[in-house]
C-alpha cells in the first residue's frame, strides 16, 4: 500500500475515534489521460478542508461538493467525470474519463446514558437492542458494570470524567435520568453545547420547572434551556421503567427519523347509543 495512502486511511480511522463527520473519496475508474489513477484518495471534512488529492482543478472541487452533500444525507455515490470538453460542463481537458466513489464516514449514533438507576438501565438495554451504541455514566460507581448495566462503554465517576473520555458527536443522544434535581443542577450545564442531537431530562413538568428556574440563577440563558427536552419521552402513560424507556427511546426515534408520533391507525372507537 503505498504511503501516502496508508497515512490517509490513519487519518480517517483517527476522525472516526474524535467523533468528526469525513467524507472518502477514492478513484475507482481512470480511463485515458486522467489526472490520478484508480486507487488515488481524498479525505473530506465537514467544514469542507480536505487531505489528499484525486487530482485538483474544477473536477476536485466538485468531488468535495458531493462529499459535503453524502455527509449531510449519509448516502455514498459514485460519481462519473468526463474530462473533454470545458464548454459542454466537463471539469476539465485532460480527454479521460474518470468516477469517484464518495464514501460519508460518520459518528455511530449513540445513546448517553447519565444515570444508572432502574430507568437508566432499562433504556441501555433497549438502545443497545436497537442497535445504538450505548454510553453509561453515574458517580454511583458500583451500578456503572457491566454486571448491571448494558453498555458499549461504561464510564463510572463524575460527568467532568465521562466527557473528558467520551466526545459527544452530533449523532448522539443524551438521556439524563438521574435521581434528583440538584444532580440535574450540576449536570446540565455541561451538556449545553456539546454538539449533541438530543439531551432529554426525565421528570415531572413540576420538576422541570424547578430545573429551570435554578439553572437559570445560575447563568443559563433561555435559548440555551431550549436545547433541553422535559419532561422527556413520548405519552404513553408509561409506568414500569421498561414501559418509560421504549417512551424515551420512541421520542429519540421519532426525532431522529422526522416522524410525527401520531398512530399509524386512524381509526377511532365508536360508542353505541
Amino acid at each position: 500500500m503505498p504511503i501516502d495512502t496508508l497515512s490517509l486511511l490513519k487519518e480517517l480511522a483517527q476522525a472516526q475515534e474524535s467523533g468528526k463527520h469525513v467524507a472518502l473519496a477514492t478513484v475507482v475508474k481512470a480511463r485515458g489521460s486522467t489526472p490520478r489513477n484508480a486507487g488515488a484518495k481524498m479525505l473530506v471534512y465537514a467544514d469542507g478542508r480536505t487531505s489528499g488529492t484525486i487530482g485538483g482543478g474544477e473536477m476536485e472541487s466538485r468531488v468535495v461538493a458531493e462529499a459535503l452533500a453524502a455527509l449531510a444525507d449519509g448516502k455514498p455515490r459514485l460519481v462519473p467525470y468526463t474530462l473533454v470538453d470545458p464548454a459542454q460542463g466537463d471539469p476539465g481537458v485532460c480527454g479521460g474519463e474518470m468516477e469517484i466513489y464518495v464514501e460519508p464516514y460518520l459518528p455511530p449514533e449513540t445513546v448517553f446514558v447519565i444515570g444508572c438507576g432502574h430507568v437508566g438501565q432499562a433504556v441501555a438495554e433497549l438502545a443497545h437492542w436497537l442497535g445504538y451504541r450505548v454510553v453509561v455514566t453515574d458517580d454511583r460507581e458500583e451500578l456503572v458494570s457491566a454486571e448491571t448495566i448494558t453498555a458499549d462503554l461504561h464510564l463510572p465517576g463524575t460527568i467532568e470524567d465521562a466527557l473528558a473520555q467520551f466526545t459527544v458527536t452530533s449523532n448522539t443522544h443524551i438521556v439524563v435520568v438521574t435521581r434528583n434535581v440538584l444532580i440535574d443542577r450540576r449536570i446540565l450545564p455541561h451538556l449545553v453545547k456539546t454538539p449533541a442531537q438530543f439531551i432529554g431530562v426525565m421528570g415531572s413538568r413540576r420538576r422541570w420547572t424547578h430545573t429551570r428556574s435554578l439553572l437559570l440563577e445560575d447563568g443559563l440563558t433561555e435559548t440555551e434551556l431550549e436545547r433541553f427536552h422535559s419532561p422527556l419521552g413520548l405519552e404513553l402513560n408509561a409506568e414500569t421503567p421498561k414501559e418509560i424507556a421504549v417512551s424515551i427511546m420512541a421520542e429519540i426515534i421519532m426525532l431522529r427519523r422526522a416522524g410525527t408520533g401520531k398512530r399509524m391507525s386512524n381509526k377511532l372507537k365508536t360508542v353505541s347509543k
